[in-house]
């Protein structure tokens, strides 16, 4: 993947529970974490997409993959780190990366590909204007998407 600007930023405290038997992050919470962010990212930019009745839309999340480069433990604070990469008339692809010690350490990288659905027939719809320009106004290089 292409060096990328992630341009939002949040933190996940790894609880317990989300450890395996190994005593590391269970590999699936690693994608668990980057939904999360994007979600609270997408928020930000105005989609309301932790209440998926009150956004314009649905988004389906129909692509993820995760490459993990590191292991991080119960109760370290991971750092992720998202932005969009892609916008196209229906879809959209998030790229994120995962940090362990304040930024130094990478855990993983991956990318999720969205599309956005009418709610009523689940068929792609475009991305709605203002969400579109909510993410251009954050990240300039997505305008001639």
């Amino acid at each position: 993947m292409a060096a990328t600007i992630l341009p939002y930023r949040n933190t996940m405290l790894v609880r317990f529970s989300d450890t395996d038997a190994q005593g590391h992050l269970y590999f699936a919470n690693y994608l668990v974490y980057a939904d999360e962010v994007a979600g609270f990212y997408m928020e930000e930019l105005g989609l309301n997409a932790m209440n998926p009745q009150a956004a314009p839309c649905f988004i389906f999340t129909v692509n993820i993959n995760c490459d993990y480069l590191g292991e991080c433990r119960a109760y370290e604070t991971v750092e992720v780190r998202l932005g969009y990469t892609r916008l196209g008339s229906s879809s959209a692809d998030l790229a994120f990366e995962l940090y362990a010690d304040r930024g130094s350490r990478i855990l993983a990288r991956g990318s999720i590909t969205q599309v956005f659905t009418d709610k009523e027939s689940r068929r792609p719809t475009p991305i709605p204007a203002q969400f579109r320009a909510a993410i251009v106004a954050r990240q300039p290089a997505l305008a001639d998407a």
